[in-house]
């Protein structure tokens, strides 16, 4: 197989986002998340605010020239009245992602990437959670905020994750385990254990 896809699903506070990173410093492949919604600007020429403001933009990207040529079946065309739609947006996002999956190696977090994949052979999807305490406890080491302040952000933005989840997938749940590969608990092995699992697990789907 030429090339594999890790997408990561994660509960707030559980530790996705850094399990993703060292699994990049492991394996020498990239990571994407917000990425993906600097990538969606750039391929349609919607302004990037219509997505999410982000730090990192990505420039001359040969991703970029090949996506702006791509028939995109479910994807609107600028002199559509809905071209800025919600839905439009998601998928432009959602070619983003499976032309990644054609075009190289890497990780994606979030984005309902493990149900866009779904049916590719070279994807190997993960949920990552943790105890509730655990995750409030992350939080607030993370971005030094109240503890009541922590479980308001982690509620709201569990609440967001599963309506999105749903909402595109049309029904689906985002914490249902028959929609990944494997289930990790940060709570019961550190990030480095869950990275060298996730890693193992390449090796023996993918012989890398």
């Amino acid at each position: 197989m030429d090339n594999y896809i890790i997408t990561i699903a994660r509960s707030f506070g559980s530790g996705g986002k850094e399990i993703a990173a060292l699994l990049s410093e492991k394996l020498g492949i990239p990571w994407y998340e917000r990425q993906i919604l600097t990538m969606a600007s750039q391929a349609s020429g919607i302004d990037e605010s219509e997505f999410v403001e982000v730090d990192e933009r990505i420039h001359g990207s040969y991703l970029i020239k090949s996506l702006t040529k791509l028939p995109t079946a479910n994807v609107l065309r600028p002199e559509s009245r809905a071209f800025v739609s919600d839905l439009n947006l998601y998928n432009i996002q959602a070619e983003i992602i499976k032309e990644l999956s054609h075009t190289q190696s890497c990780i994606i977090v979030g984005k309902c990437a493990d149900n866009i994949l779904r049916d590719r052979p070279n994807v190997l999807s993960v949920f990552v959670n943790a105890y509730y305490d655990d995750c409030i406890a992350k939080i607030r080491s993370r971005i030094y905020v109240s503890e009541e302040r922590a479980r308001d952000m982690k509620k709201r933005t569990d609440k967001y994750r599963t309506a999105y989840y749903k909402y595109y997938t049309r029904g689906e749940n985002w914490k249902e385990p028959l929609n990944y590969d494997m289930f990790l608990n940060t709570s019961r092995n550190s990030i480095q254990n869950c990275a060298d699992i996730i890693e193992r697990a390449v090796q023996l789907k993918f012989g890398k």
